[in-house]
């Protein structure tokens, strides 16, 4: 064991990432390949201070580290919006909170984030925005870190918009193409609504509890400190800001459209740092879940729902990475579904497992891409003899999200099984459900991209830095490299929770990071060999369905197309979500409203204005009209009149 990691160096962690993208910003911008160094070495730096970090930890029996308050800033009552807002004395502290949840977060995200920066020195190769893409990725990787790191629920909300920030920047970092530009403003308006409710949740516990501090909230929901109505709202609220950024039905559909962004920044999202962001919320405030039961189960049942609604529309998606988005809003779904069901651990053992498998698969669907030139399924097949080391791992990578046994993805997947079979039957049969189709599918994309004859690429398709793709051919060692290393963790992460050491793996460290009382309210995983065994029949008939189909092509899957018809057709609409929101709510909703609006005011508000001043004008002039009556003789006499007037008040007011 280490010794305990100073708080000087945790503040490290934080600051690594925000002074590499000063550094590059301001000192390396136009020396492209230095500001790729200057973020790896950042990151690099901090990965290696989060193990420190979670070393500590797990010396500490899962506990929190012990570190200090700085205190920032008060604002008394006397202060107007305070009196408006009828909240109690501001005062904002800064302090960050390592227990077993957030270490084991620092670890997959500067992991993750650094086998990432990594491939991009090779994927951005050439791209004119080089140096811009490793400052928006530092900045993005530290706002993750922050949101992770701080007790405070308000700091957690400015680093939660600040990677809000950073996807928006990332998700449109091609700007010149409209398609990524409006991905971009899709992603950050759609999460705002989510985050709507998060910031009202805030201000809710502030004004009811008077802290900001998440272990004295904790504690205030555990002993039942708050009504139990203000507990559920408070829930309520969180979770709203979870489905936003973790992608949750039904505000997803902006998780499919960020795939406009570069590859890397695909991995990054989808494996360690927004997406994650909600499901981490939701646990770092499980005690409050706890409390209400219909906070729970809301969770539970929008994240089993979102699990085979997504599911569903990635086993007819053609793009690779559009199927692979699909399958991160499934397995957030199977997370949140954990969460509702009393699976806390096994909701954050899938998270960590999850990282790594599907940035594998990320990765590894860049490197498809950098060969042919696509991410059209359709025009890729037979990559695998030109590219062995990337179908080599992307097949571990989908064993792994198949939760194919010994694989990552077989034990904390079947951990989220055995909660939602304590828990809630129907949810269990769901969960099933989505393992066939999960198998299914990540498979169709192994045989439809791998297997077969090559159908020929498409070289208009590639980007600036594939001006080369077209030839299929395997791609340079600075890509397939972090292939390898995040193949090892797709294999093997799973046994840091083995069945036979649970209280010695991730379980022990993350029943830590909560009060005593709301620990022992946990679904205490247990291996069920039925289950297991169940599960896995599963995987294997969607893998052996996907074979059937796309390899050995003894059904046609256009057959199957024809015969599901109308199903069919409304799966690939992707259930019309999309048109739902962009014709319904926003053209006849959205803008209707606004337009209506907008013609009541000009046609009352503006309109009624010059007209009411006109008609005003014109009724003076009919009142005076008498006066002008076009007589000399009556003009003089009222002359002569005020002339007598005048003399006589001037008079008067001498003799005073």
């Amino acid at each position: 064991m280490l010794p305990d990691i100073p708080e000087g160096v945790v503040w490290a962690i934080l600051l690594l990432p925000a002074a590499s993208m000063l550094t590059i910003t301001f000192l390396t911008k136009p020396y492209p390949r230095i500001s790729g160094y200057v973020t790896i070495a950042a990151i690099g730096t901090a990965f290696l201070f989060s193990l420190w970090a979670l070393d500590s930890v797990i010396a500490s029996d899962g506990h929190a580290l012990a570190l200090g308050t700085h205190h920032w800033l008060s604002v008394s009552t006397d202060n107007q919006v305070l009196q408006t807002l009828g909240g109690p004395n501001l005062s904002i502290d800064l302090a960050l909170r390592i227990d077993g949840l957030s270490a084991i977060m620092l670890v997959v995200v500067t992991g993750v984030s650094l086998v990432v920066q990594v491939y991009s020195q090779g994927y951005m190769d050439g791209d004119t925005g080089y140096s811009r893409y490793f400052a928006f990725m530092s900045l993005f990787t530290g706002a993750m870190l922050g949101l992770v790191m701080f007790d405070s629920i308000l700091m957690v909300y400015v680093f939660w918009e600040l990677v809000g920030l950073g996807s928006y920047l990332l998700i449109g970092f091609w700007f010149h193409k409209k398609s990524a530009a409006d991905a971009a403003k899709k992603a950050f308006l759609t999460t705002r609504l989510g985050d709507v409710g998060f910031l009202l949740a805030i201000l809710l516990i502030w004004t009811k509890a008077d802290t900001f501090n998440i272990p004295l909230i904790q504690e205030i929901a555990q002993r039942h400190e708050l009504s139990d109505t203000v507990l559920t709202l408070f829930a309520f609220g969180v979770f709203a800001g979870a489905v936003g950024k973790s992608a949750q039905f039904p505000l997803h559909v902006w998780l499919p459209d960020a795939m406009e962004g570069p590859t890397p920044v695909s991995a990054l999202i989808h494996a360690a740092t927004m997406v994650a962001a909600g499901v981490y919320l939701v646990a770092r405030m499980y005690p409050v879940f706890q409390v209400s039961e219909e906070a729970l189960k809301t969770v539970a049942y929008i994240g089993g729902f979102t699990a085979i609604f997504a599911a569903s529309i990635g086993i007819v998606v053609t793009d690779i990475k559009r199927v692979l988005a699909y399958s991160t809003i499934s397995q957030l779904g199977y997370m949140m579904l954990a969460l509702g069901t009393g699976g806390y651990v096994a909701a954050i053992f899938h998270l960590f497992t999850h990282a790594f498998f599907k940035a594998l698969l990320f990765l590894g669907s860049g490197s498809v891409n950098h060969a042919s030139g696509t991410f059209d399924m359709r025009k890729m097949g037979g990559l695998r003899s030109y590219m062995p080391i990337t179908y080599a791992t992307f097949v571990i990578g989908s064993l792994s999200l198949a939760g194919v046994v010994p694989f990552a993805g077989f034990w904390s997947k079947d951990e989220i099984l055995g909660a939602a079979w304590a828990d809630d039957k129907l949810l269990f049969a769901v969960a099933m459900a989505v393992v066939f189709m999960t198998a299914f599918y990540s498979f169709r994309a192994i045989f439809m991209t791998f297997h077969g004859e090559y159908r020929g690429g498409e070289v208009a398709e590639a980007t600036s830095h594939d001006a080369h793709a077209g030839q299929p051919h395997e791609s340079p060692l600075v890509m397939t490299l972090p292939l390898l290393i995040l193949a090892v963790p797709a294999v093997l992460a799973g046994f840091a929770n083995f069945p036979n050491h649970a209280t010695e793996g991730i379980a022990h460290l993350l029943e830590g990071a909560l009060p005593e009382s709301s620990a022992e309210g946990l679904h205490k995983a247990s291996f069920n060999i039925g289950i297991a065994a169940a599960s896995t029949v599963l995987a294997l008939a969607g893998i052996g369905l996907a074979y059937v189909v796309y390899e050995a092509k003894a059904i046609s899957a256009e057959s199957l197309r024809r015969a599901f018809g109308p199903v069919h057709t409304l799966v690939s609409r992707k259930y019309y979500m999309d048109e739902l929101y962009e014709d319904g709510v926003v053209r006849r909703g959205l803008y209707g409203v606004l337009c209506a609006a907008a013609q009541w005011f000009d046609t009352n508000v503006v309109d009624g204005a010059v007209n009411g001043a006109g008609s005003v004008t014109r009724r003076v002039g009919d009142g005076l009209r008498w006066v002008q009556s076009g007589s000399v003789q009556a003009y003089g006499s009222v002359g002569f009149a005020g002339l007598v007037l005048t003399v006589f008040l001037a008079l008067l007011l001498m003799e005073r």
